[in-house]
């Protein structure tokens, strides 16, 4: 991405890609239904039990959830309406001053994969489904991670969902460090070293997430310790989004360019473009849809790029940040290098597993991504300087202390005194008022008065294009030269009223 930003070094004042958002579940050995019944009967305890079973665990995980609040002095709601779970709970944190420990838990019916007994031919069996059932939020603002939650279902196999932001956490990292930033939601709109800021985001995937995953698990799940002791749960990435931001030096600097950009990636970037992205390449084997689409809000507008449940977006995060994300949903898309077991030479490329382990190569995949599609961008032009000479066109000026009209691009009057001055001839020697006079159809009079007159008319004119910078005097004569200002404005405004604007008329109903 070298080249965008080499392009609009001017208005940057640096990048910055970590994760975002990330979702780590966890699943214990009894995830599935053979295992659960192994379970069952290695405790000696009777399918026909699994519903008793089952309530009593909940009723377990209810007591420590509200037992676990109590003692950190934090609020435990049974939520029976539809909340947006994060603002809510933010409302709290802000409410309460919860800088670090416990926020909240909140208890919810909502939809689990369990089991159900089933009855056929032979004994009864546990089937897999997935119906509503009690459900706790622990929310956090870890002194690592910033603001996190984690979720845990209160029926068998009880599988946990962990919910990370790399923005926060890095934020975390920069106070520690003593760099100074600007933090809003989720985006840094700034940043004193992004350089060094960089190197503490890179730090994310090396973490020994397995480790801080079991200590919140031990946390909120006291089953671990009496009917699941000696089990372990596996962790696996269910989800991550990993961004790269390029953070502008204000609003209107981002503003123009991102409309063009918007434009540019949701027209011009096709199938084939999108999987480059991606790291792949389109064939004829590709079975899948591959999707573009655009969705605007009160304050931002994103490009959502979708490739068989995976995808990457753009969009301009409170005005001021152009943020790049691939979102892996899918990782079996992927791939990843793999050596051969011991013993054998080589490895082969293979399907990029959840594994917690593969952290590094989402991260190596989603920049390599976000880069591709910068890279993409940097064909697309800034409109805002042309917009700024197309408002000073329009407003007065002054020459020679004198001040001058602003000039209409839409005036029949002004066009034509565009195409009087930018004629091909008048590139080589320049040209005269008189010629310009002779070309807007104005006849040499004989009256002397009314030559007087139409000399002064024609000055005037002249006058009007050099206060707005269209042409020059040429030095030592009575000549003027069109000036490189003066070619692209007055062309483009000859072409907007004499072609542009007439077939988007004609097209209107």
């Amino acid at each position: 991405m070298q080249g965008f930003i080499e392009k609009h070094h001017e208005k940057i004042t640096g990048v910055i890609s970590v994760f975002d958002r990330i979702i780590l579940k966890g699943y214990l050995p009894i995830s599935y239904p053979a295992a659960a019944e192994g379970f069952f009967a290695r405790n000696n305890k009777l399918l026909m039990t699994f519903k008793d079973f089952t309530s009593e665990q909940t009723d377990a995980l209810r007591t420590h959830a509200m037992d676990y609040a109590a003692r950190a002095n934090r609020p435990y709601e049974y939520l029976r309406e539809h909340v947006r779970k994060e603002e809510y709970v933010r409302e709290i944190a802000k409410r309460d001053g919860i800088t670090d420990g416990l926020i909240c838990v909140l208890a919810i019916n909502e939809q689990n994969h369990t089991f159900a007994l089933r009855y056929g031919k032979g004994r009864p069996r546990l089937a897999r489904c997935s119906p509503r059932c009690l459900t706790l939020y622990y929310y956090f603002m870890d002194r690592h991670f910033g603001f996190m939650h984690v979720r845990l279902s209160t029926w068998m196999p009880f599988t946990i969902q962990v919910y990370v932001n790399g923005h926060d956490w890095l934020a975390r990292q920069l106070d520690a460090k003593h760099i100074a930033y600007e933090q809003v939601d989720n985006a840094f709109v700034s940043i004193a070293d992004p350089r060094k800021a960089q190197e503490i985001a890179d730090h994310f995937q090396r973490l020994p997430l397995e480790g801080i995953l079991h200590v919140f698990a031990n946390r909120v799940n006291p089953l671990l310790k009496t009917i699941l002791v000696g089990m372990e749960y596996y962790w696996v990435i269910d989800q991550a989004e990993y961004a790269t931001d390029v953070m502008f030096r204000d609003r209107a600097a981002l503003k123009e360019l991102y409309l063009n950009m918007q434009k540019h990636a949701a027209v011009c970037f096709q199938a084939e473009d999108i999987m480059s992205f991606m790291g792949r390449k389109l064939h004829g084997s590709f079975r899948g849809d591959i999707t573009t689409d655009a969705k605007a809000r009160v304050d931002i507008t994103r490009v959502k790029h979708v490739v068989k449940g995976n995808w990457i977006k753009m969009y301009n995060k409170h005005g001021i940040v152009l943020r790049i994300e691939t979102v892996i949903n899918r990782p079996q898309e992927f791939r990843t290098f793999r050596l051969s077991r011991r013993g054998s030479k080589g490895g082969g490329w293979v399907p990029l597993p959840k594994r917690i382990s593969s952290m590094s190569r989402y991260a190596q995949i989603g920049s390599r991504a976000n880069a591709a599609y910068l890279e993409a961008l940097t064909e697309v032009d800034d409109p805002t300087t042309v917009y700024r000479k197309l408002d000073r066109l329009c407003e007065p000026q002054t020459q020679a202390g004198q001040r001058v009209r602003g000039l209409n691009p839409l005036r029949k009057k002004d066009r034509e005194l565009f195409e009087a001055v930018v004629r091909g001839e008048h590139f080589i020697n320049g040209f005269k008022a008189s010629m310009i006079a002779g070309r807007l159809g104005m006849k040499y009079p004989e009256d002397p008065l009314e030559r007087k007159r139409q000399v002064a008319r024609v000055n005037r004119k002249m006058r009007l294009l050099r206060g707005h910078g269209l042409i020059a005097r040429i030095p030592h004569s009575q000549r003027y030269r069109v000036t490189s200002t003066g070619i692209g404005l007055m062309n483009a405004v000859i072409d907007l009223r004499s072609h542009t604007l007439p077939r988007e008329v004609a097209n209107v109903n």
